[in-house]
């Protein structure tokens, strides 16, 4: 990236780039396995930072696979990526209240949501789940209802991301790979981009990326 940050992604790692007043980076597959025939799978998840810290200096952090907790209970196992849950810490820092969790229900378990977090949602990637009699195939984002006491079963298994936190408070706009709480700043930073005044990252001078039209 444009910190001068190198780093090889292994799987199960979490890479947390806090953008702030602004970063720029690119992703690349090794050298040594282009051209092999692999599968990749993944999540990209943006948070978005508080209105207080919108405009913080950049960072990269990278926590590798060992160090997050494992959830291991009765017939539901994973990782918990952020926050605190069912007595565990995650070592990822986070600039606001914030609960993520990679879960995966063994066929006829279920797991509690804590209602604690204000707003909650879960992805599910593989098998169907059940809340409250309905059931969901993969691949749905299921937002919930703050206060709401949630229990999600599976009667043939199913992996799915847990994740939610403290409301902002405030509204968010997003244009391209840009967010803030002001259109006016998103406005700022797409005549930054367009005008070459953000970083660039070491060896990729030659390779730029147009601010879309539209």
């Amino acid at each position: 990236d444009s910190l001068g940050t190198e780093m090889v992604i292994q799987p199960g790692d979490v890479n947390l780039m806090t953008a702030g007043r602004g970063i720029v980076h690119s992703e690349r597959t090794p050298e040594e396995l282009r051209g092999a025939p692999m599968s990749v799978s993944g999540l990209q998840t943006w948070l978005a930072l508080p209105d207080d810290k919108e405009e913080v200096a950049p960072v990269f952090e990278n926590t590798g696979a060992v160090r997050l907790p494992e959830i291991d209970a009765e017939g539901v196992n994973g990782r918990l990526i952020i926050g605190d849950f069912q007595g565990l810490r995650s070592p990822v820092r986070a600039d606001s209240e914030t609960l993520y969790a990679d879960l995966r229900l063994a066929p006829g378990a279920s797991v509690k949501i804590p209602a604690d977090a204000e707003e909650r949602a879960i992805y599910t990637l593989e098998g169907e789940v059940s809340i409250s009699g309905d059931v969901f195939p993969a691949e749905r984002l299921l937002v919930f209802r703050p206060g709401d006491e949630i229990v999600v079963s599976s009667q043939t298994g199913a992996h799915f991301m847990l994740f939610g936190g403290a409301s902002l408070g405030s509204k968010r706009y997003i244009w391209w790979n840009f967010v803030s709480s002001s259109k006016e700043r998103i406005e700022q930073a797409k005549e930054e981009w367009k005008t070459g005044r953000f970083d660039i990252v070491p060896g990729d001078e030659e390779e730029f990326i147009p601010l879309p039209e539209s």
